[in-house]
């Protein structure tokens, strides 16, 4: 029986590590974003929720990827980390991209404009698949 039981206290270090990193991004992804995802999303703003469910999920498929193809768990981190990075990366890549049209992202979203959230879900989630696929070393 504690044969099967060895790899728990290595599953409980990489579920915590992984949902740490989780908040961590989405409370640093809503505090960098201009517009404030949690109030739009509580006065029932779908363009919000939509862009801010897509780029966790843009964040979560590489953190998934980092964790199933890592070597350690402080592989694990860094590529997390990575993950991060670039997911963060992505909304301010498509804001300036954007804002050299004329136009502000994060006024769309605050508008309720719903084809700029899920440009911005689509973007977020298509990024984090290339992100997750650039992990599988």
């Amino acid at each position: 029986m504690l044969h099967y039981l060895q790899g728990l206290p290595s599953f409980f270090a990489y579920l915590l590590g992984a949902l740490a990193l989780l908040v961590a991004f989405m409370y640093c992804y809503s505090r960098l974003t201009p517009h404030h995802e949690w109030a739009l999303i509580r006065a029932g703003n779908a363009a919000a929720a939509t862009a801010y469910g897509g780029s966790i999920l843009g964040f979560t498929l590489p953190l998934y990827s980092a964790m199933a193809h890592s070597i350690s768990y402080i592989d694990f981190i860094l590529w997390g980390v990575v993950a991060f990075g670039v997911q963060i990366a992505t909304f301010f890549g498509l804001k300036l991209f954007l804002r050299r049209q004329g136009e502000s992202l994060s006024q769309h979203i605050t508008e309720g404009h719903q084809a700029y959230g899920t440009l911005v879900g689509s973007i977020s989630i298509a990024v984090g698949l290339i992100n997750a696929a650039s992990m599988t070393w």
